[in-house]
Parts: structure tokens; sequence; C-alpha cells
């Protein structure tokens, strides 16, 4: 039987200063947020593949993209379980479960218990630490 897990992908803070723009670092090298309504893809209907934009590793389908209001993307579930960690986070005075990529722990957003079916919950992530790659036609 073949190992599946990859091994984390660790560069050096340089290293994704030089990789990333500093909006991009910012959010998920340094755990921030972006404004919300500024995501870029963030209208739904486009179908494909949302991946990290710090290691590539294909994080959220399309098919689980939904409008929540908030201002930020937000699915239901990640594209398996273990594309993303979670973490436990007591910023800001409250405590919220962040979601983090399994390969290279870039900051992506919360997750919260009010999504809709199936799952009930509402992936809220951060648009610039994601890249999205459209399905082929």
């Amino acid at each position: 039987m073949s190992d599946t897990k990859t091994l984390k992908v660790e560069k050096t803070e340089a290293e994704w200063r030089s990789q990333l723009t500093p909006e991009q670092y910012r959010i998920t090298r340094q755990h921030g947020t972006e404004r919300a309504f500024s995501s870029p893809d963030f209208e739904l209907g486009k179908k494909g593949t949302y991946h990290c934009v710090c290691c590539g590793k294909a994080l959220y389908s399309s098919d689980t993209k939904f409008n929540s209001g908030t201002g930020w993307p937000s699915f239901t579930q990640p594209i398996s379980p273990e594309a993303v960690d979670e973490h436990r986070d007591t910023s800001y005075g409250m405590t919220r479960v962040e979601i983090r990529c399994a390969d290279c722990d870039a900051h992506l957003g919360h997750v919260f218990p009010d999504g809709p079916a199936p799952t009930g919950l509402r992936y809220c992530m951060n648009g610039v630490a994601l890249t999205f790659e459209p399905a082929e036609a």
C-alpha cells in the first residue's frame, strides 16, 4: 500500500515574499483578511477548481460554492477532507475555526456552522488565498 500523504511545503519567509503579492503574503502567511466583496473570482456560475495560491493544492470545487451574502467566497466543503486543516483561532476576542492549506499551512479563512445543506457548514475563504482553474469544456 502506498502512502498518499504529501510532504509539507516549507519555504523561508523571503521565498514566500518573492512568490506572493504583498496582499497574498499578508493574508496567507500572516493570517490576514481581505476586505469583504473584494475577492477575485467571487462570482458564482464559473465551473472549475480553486487551488491554494501558495502551493497549488486543489482545495474547493465550484460545485460546492454558494452565495453566503458575507462578501467572501463560501463553500459547503473542501474538495477532500485531507485538503485543509482546522486550527482553533482565539484572535480578536472570539473563538473560531481557522482553515489552512494542509500542504503549506497557508491561512485561507474560517469555517462556520451556518451553511446550507448538505453539510451545514460555511467555509468562508479569502479569495486572494485561492487561484481558479476553469473546468475544461
